[in-house]
């Protein structure tokens, strides 16, 4: 069966999504713990068209720990 969509459905489904966007909800709490587990810090890029994942890919970056007393030189 096809689900007819009203405006005032469609406009509360596209506020919620506004909403998990701002939010930075679209991860799933599995990820997450995975790219902390990792230090990861660097960019994640997913395209979506017609509601389908098209394409997903990552830049990386991770933290760097220090050394116990090393220092930054600046020269």
């Amino acid at each position: 069966m096809i689900e007819v969509q009203t405006p005032e459905n469609e406009e509360r489904v596209f506020g919620e999504f506004r909403r998990k966007v701002r939010s930075a909800e679209l991860l799933s709490a599995a990820m997450q713990r995975l790219l902390q587990a990792i230090h990861f810090s660097g960019r994640l890029s997913i395209i979506v068209q017609n509601g389908q994942v098209l394409k997903s890919g990552y830049e990386e970056g991770y933290f760097r720990q220090q050394e116990p007393g090393a220092t930054l030189r600046l020269q």
